[in-house]
């Protein structure tokens, strides 16, 4: 990890860049990976998937013989576990929900808001090195609660062609059946302009590496909404004197261990407890599965000594993390400082993993510092919000006048007119019944 020692705040900037190769670089390759699937179809997407992930695939959907045969390749604690993440974040989503809202504004006009599902989404579950049915929890729970029409799962294959069961359980579980194998830039796109096989998305869900960030970005181009951008994993941890090293180590471990682009922040109040910590790292690390993913991430990775809390979480904010671990002694007194954050870990028993995987609360999240700006996944996020209007006979009288000398004032005849025409034919129907 890189050491600072009470940076100023000019430099604070330039300590929150995330490590990125080069994007210019990055987006002329997604565009042409897009352009091909948008002209191609299945036959490029396969070509793909095939160069990128599994060189013998022959087919894109996932078979409902495939999705039956893997929950007995899924032990049943792994099975036991999954089952009772889906409740609890089913429990968390679901309360969630809001009325409707009704609302006379004035007599006689009366204005609605109604939650709608978005009909086609799309989610986009990583596989890889570290296929994330987690992931699919996050996004197919809400999904279904929301009750979208058309849910779509794209999930890259492993290099046999297969899929991870544990994936396909979750799947099978939620009761989505639209599957296909293809990951990276090539399967955003066969979301966003549809194939023969893939169904084109409304909306496109699910976090995913650099080439994925930026297909989802210009997806949005041609039309097709996204979640955020939901990029490499990042966690900040804040610790004060009486935090427990072991925890902040493998609280960072558990983030650096994502990917090689991750990146992980330490804050802290003194060089002991960062010698400590950076200790428990070393010795952590030699036992991990993917330590050398882990040793990559930790050298774009940063350990900041500042004098106090507060300065802590003013660096925080500007870094607005995916993740905010206060493992502090008293960490709810500080939440109101807490500014910008994708979710937030209170305490020295509250690990980032409980997010990830089973608390309630949703992983997918705004990364990049795009959490100043971005909210992380919620139900919300499959709902569009439709307003509607109804306006009476005594409503286009009370509200008529306003209107008109609004639209006036804009140069704008015609909105005038709408209104004028009506007041005219009432006043006219008036003085007939009058007579």
């Amino acid at each position: 990890m890189q050491f600072y020692n009470n940076p100023s705040p000019e430099l604070w900037d330039n300590l929150s860049r995330r490590p990125s190769s080069d994007s210019k670089d990055i987006s002329g390759i997604v565009k042409s990976i897009m352009a091909e699937v948008k002209t191609g179809g299945d036959k490029a997407l396969l070509r793909f998937t095939r160069k990128f992930d599994a060189p013998n695939l022959t087919s894109l959907p996932v078979t409902e013989e495939e999705i039956q045969a893997a929950e007995s390749l899924v032990p049943q604690e792994l099975k036991d576990a999954i089952r009772q993440a889906e409740k609890n974040i089913r429990l968390f989503h679901e309360a969630q929900k809001t009325d409707d809202i009704e609302v006379e504004t004035m007599p006689g006009v009366t204005c609605y808001r109604k939650s709608v599902a978005i009909q086609n989404v799309g989610l986009y579950i990583p596989g890889g090195t570290a296929p994330l049915f987690s992931t699919l929890l996050m996004l197919g729970v809400p999904a279904t609660i929301a009750g979208c029409d058309n849910i779509t799962i794209t999930t890259p294959p492993n290099k046999d062609g297969s899929i991870a069961p544990a994936i396909l359980f979750t799947a099978q579980l939620l009761g989505i059946k639209n599957i296909f194998k293809a990951g990276g830039a090539q399967a955003i796109a066969a979301l966003t302009y549809g194939t023969e096989s893939i169904p084109k998305a409304d909306k496109i869900l699910g976090p995913g590496n650099q080439y994925v960030t930026v297909a989802k970005q210009l997806a949005t181009l041609q039309g097709t909404a996204i979640d955020m951008p939901a990029g490499p994993s990042e966690v900040l941890v804040i610790a004060d004197e009486d935090a427990n090293p072991t925890f902040v180590a493998a609280d960072l471990l558990s983030q650096a261990e994502h990917g090689t682009d991750s990146q992980v922040v330490l804050l802290c109040l003194s060089d002991n407890f960062r010698k400590a910590v950076s200790l428990e790292i070393e010795i952590q690390l030699q036992k991990l599965p993917r330590k050398e993913i882990a040793e990559k991430a930790l050298k774009n990775s940063r350990s900041i000594i500042f004098n106090d809390i507060e300065t802590c979480l003013q660096f925080s904010n500007t870094y607005a993390p995916e993740h905010l671990i206060l493992a502090l002694e008293n960490p709810d007194i500080f939440i109101p400082d807490i500014k910008n954050a994708g979710s937030v870990f209170l305490g020295k028993y509250t690990c980032e993993s409980a997010g990830d995987y089973a608390s309630g609360t949703n992983h997918t999240l705004p990364t990049a510092g795009y959490a100043r700006s971005y909210s992380g996944v919620s139900l919300d996020s499959f709902y569009k919000k439709i307003t509607f209007q109804k306006i009476t006979k005594q409503g286009i009288q009370n509200i008529g006048k306003i209107i008109e000398i609004m639209a006036e004032s804009e140069g704008l005849q015609a909105h005038k007119n709408a209104v004028s025409l009506r007041l005219t034919a009432i006043k006219n129907e008036e003085l007939i019944m009058n007579n």
